[in-house]
């Protein structure tokens, strides 16, 4: 299959789930808005979601796929490999299920030790006690979505990416209904934590829903998944060494999200919400462009280096790296120059007021900054885990988080929550520019000049879009905060202005190749 139909079956389904989880935070902003009790709870779901992105995008991406795949398609006759696939998920399941549980255990244990250490004031004793509450009740979600990434890189392993870019939508849908009822709940008379509560055990049951999805759609291939007597094999212990660097050499933006709750808890009330909710209008290009890209290339690109064909590799490399700055550009200067009127648009009303749509946008508008950078990283790691380097990424992560460490101390007293927005984007550049001069010190991938030169022009005709945002936007203020339509209405006269101006311009100057594009829509060789 090709990279841009691969790219679009991830891309699209990831749509889906960044819009449905849009709507869930446009809820979420309306019933709840940005209060102490929504930085507790929004704390607390920072926690296991972390541990889910490094997992999900991360370790087994890298070395769960390509050693499942080897024993699935290495074998003599197709029946082999199926058993041998099947004994090793088992041996993997078998450790992995245990592993999981008692890290659970330790961390529902130490819960309150965790929330001081994210916290150099103290913090309210409600506060901090609902923090503990709300973190101890999600994060046995752990365990049920470490399961659905284990099924997930079963499925990728046959080109079935469908029902794995799928799963996170069932989260976001049974969150949206508990945040409905809890709308209703309220009018009748509950409280704002009693709601905060019920939505915080919402979570774990959309981690059963999303296990019970990927477990059908496993078995349903053949896998049957199954449980036997726990055994450290020496293929189990090679995954776990490869396993865990990458986990965090692909995690430095899930590592510098959680060292971001040491930062905006020292800044006040709002803080966490504030960088939540810029932090989900940041995530959706990120989620689209680069998780789908980083997915779909891995395969191809372990093909090629296994195959020791430099030149194909380089060429899928800089294919990725084309496509996702041909999206990327545009998504971020879009974000930067309406950052405050997408998030009036989105999250202003209810219990989310002007004012607070106001500071969110301040936010959004300096997290985009490293937007390009978030994205490129994705789409450089995998051209480590193809020749199952995993050390490289963690270095790169150090670095990055060090920097990032750093710059916001320089800026947290200045800047507030906007200096950690930009400390984490100084921080994703530095990852960036480390991984770029890795590649090329050791002649794996050098980015060529037609390609520069293409990148350019992309960005030239997002900056003319930019400008041409910047006057519409004046003329549609009034719209912004008005009605459901109104608003509607002017998020599709910005985003139709913006598709126009862009695309047509970048095809005028030569950003946009019609037969590059459609090379990529061609079967991979």
């Amino acid at each position: 299959m090709s990279l841009l139909r691969n790219v679009g079956t991830i891309g699209g389904l990831t749509l889906v789930s960044r819009l449905a989880g849009m709507a869930r935070e446009m809820i979420f902003a309306r019933v709840l808005g940005a209060n102490a009790v929504t930085d507790a709870w929004f704390q607390a779901f920072i926690i296991p979601n972390v541990f889910r992105r490094l997992f999900a995008e991360g370790a087994f991406s890298a070395a769960f796929v390509p050693m499942f795949s080897k024993r699935l398609h290495g074998a003599a006759t197709p029946e082999e490999g199926l058993e041998d696939a099947r004994a090793f998920s088992a041996d993997v399941l078998s450790v992995f299920l245990p592993v999981l549980i008692a890290l659970v255990a330790l961390f529902e244990l130490a819960m309150p030790a965790v929330i001081w250490l994210l916290s150099e004031k103290s913090l309210d004793p409600q506060t901090f006690a609902l923090s503990v509450d709300f973190a101890r009740i999600m994060f046995p979600y752990i365990v049920l979505v470490s399961l659905v990434t284990l099924f997930t890189g079963m499925l990728n392993s046959v080109s079935r990416f469908a029902p794995g870019a799928s799963f996170p939508i069932i989260l976001n849908l049974v969150l949206i209904a508990a945040l409905l009822i809890g709308e209703r709940w309220m009018a009748a008379g509950a409280s704002l934590e009693e709601v905060a509560y019920a939505i915080a055990w919402a979570v774990t049951l959309g981690g059963v829903c999303q296990f019970a999805w990927l477990y059908h759609w496993t078995r349903a291939e053949g896998f049957r998944p199954r449980l036997a007597w726990p055994r450290l094999t020496p293929e189990v212990k090679r995954l776990g060494i490869i396993a865990l660097p990458a986990a965090i050499g692909g995690g430095a933006y899930q590592i510098n999200t959680l060292v971001q709750l040491y930062f905006l808890n020292q800044i006040g009330e709002g803080a966490v919400s504030y960088m939540n909710y810029a932090d989900r209008l940041n995530q959706l290009p990120l989620g689209i462009i680069g998780i789908a890209l980083s997915t779909a290339i891995l395969p191809t690109l372990s093909k090629f280096v296994g195959s020791d064909n430099r030149e194909g590799a380089s060429r899928v490399q800089s294919d990725a790296i084309e496509l996702a700055m041909l999206l990327t550009l545009p998504a971020t200067v879009a974000l930067a120059v309406c950052a405050e009127a997408f998030v009036t648009m989105i999250f202003a009303g209810g219990r989310f007021g002007l004012a607070d749509a106001a500071a969110t946008g301040a936010v959004l508008a300096a997290l985009v900054m490293g937007l390009p950078a978030y994205v490129l990283v994705k789409v450089l790691v995998p051209n480590f885990y193809a020749r199952a380097d995993t050390k490289t990424p963690v270095i790169a992560a150090f670095i990055s988080l060090g920097v990032f460490v750093a710059a916001s101390i320089l800026l947290l007293a200045s800047m507030g929550v906007v200096g950690v927005a930009l400390a984490s984007v100084i921080g994703a550049w530095i990852n960036l520019v480390f991984l770029l001069l890795v590649l090329a010190w050791r002649g794996h991938y050098r980015i060529p000049p037609v390609l520069v030169l293409r990148i350019g022009r992309q960005a030239i005709a997002a900056a003319a879009m930019g400008a041409a945002l910047f006057y519409a936007q004046g003329m549609l203020t009034d719209w912004f905060a008005a009605g459901l339509f109104a608003r509607l209405g002017a998020l599709i006269a910005l985003v139709a202005a913006a598709g126009i101006v862009y695309f047509g311009l970048a095809f005028a100057i030569g950003a946009l190749d019609r037969q590059r594009i459609a090379a990529l829509t061609k079967r991979a060789n």
